[in-house]
């Protein structure tokens, strides 16, 4: 049942991580730069940009959590 539960925390925190990410990039205005003709290819690396620095914000957050039941920073 433990499993379990961790498995539901790693799940909410990566979507927490990407939904974060994503509103960061969206912050810096970044369209702005391209052309009306490229908006639909910007948004769509927007999001995949999103999702991976979300994705390794959350690993990174993930294993720092469990570095106190491994004792990995000693």
């Amino acid at each position: 049942q433990d499993i379990g539960v961790m498995s539901l925390l790693t799940i909410i925190s990566h979507f927490v991580f990407i939904a974060l990410s994503f509103n960061a990039f969206q912050s810096l205005r970044l369209d702005r730069y391209f052309t009306q003709e490229r908006q639909n290819k910007f948004k769509v690396a927007l999001v995949l940009f999103s999702v991976a620095v979300g994705y390794g914000a959350a690993h990174f957050f993930e294993l720092f959590e469990q570095s106190d039941k491994y004792d990995l920073l000693d």
